[in-house]
């Protein structure tokens, strides 16, 4: 919760908007500047209001308010920089949502790192009727994440944001692996 900064001054102060039978009563006076410094950081707000909803420049605090606000999939811990970009890139990720596209950007906004995927469906045409299926008879995703160091990525958040960002049909299997180097490196 953000506090009232120090020598914030009303941009309106409500001492010169009462009466003149209350112009020079001290205690009058007084009183209105205590309401001043409450509602000075409520007009601060309101002349910047579009800052608030500008990801980039909006306090922290306020980005993760908006966070919830646009259904992203963050549990809280990740770097500013990540809340931020996943508060922009919110409207283009729902629009992908449930794609192989959707699926791998979730991943990388939340690990920074592409993941592996592969699905048992698949889309073919053929000239002849009673031609064999594509994919898997069973449904099913893999999503493997190759890592430098396995013990540092949380397997349950990538289980919870591959189950937010996966096709809802699709059983599914997340996983995370080591890096792979090619031999002598």
């Amino acid at each position: 919760m953000r506090g009232t900064p120090a020598g914030m001054a009303s941009p309106h102060p409500l001492g010169g908007q009462l009466p003149a039978v209350c112009a020079d009563d001290d205690f009058a006076q007084r009183f209105v500047e205590g309401l001043d410094v409450v509602l000075a950081p409520l007009f601060h707000v309101l002349d910047c209001l579009e800052s608030y909803f500008t990801p980039a420049l909006a306090p922290e605090d306020f980005v993760d308010w908006l966070t919830t606000w646009v259904g992203t999939e963050l549990d809280g811990t990740e770097p500013p920089a990540t809340r931020r970009r996943a508060v922009a890139t919110a409207v283009s990720l729902h629009r992908v949502r449930g794609t192989r596209r959707g699926l791998s950007e979730a991943v990388h906004l939340a690990f920074g790192v592409r993941p592996e995927i592969t699905e048992s469906g698949g889309a073919t045409w053929s000239a002849r009727p009673l031609g064999p299926f594509p994919g898997s008879p069973r449904p099913g995703l893999r999503v493997t994440l190759r890592v430098r160091d396995p013990s540092a990525t949380d397997p349950h958040r990538l289980h919870a944001v591959v189950a937010a960002a996966r096709p809802a049909h699709l059983p599914f299997t997340a996983e995370v692996t080591h890096l792979l180097t090619p031999e002598g490196t």
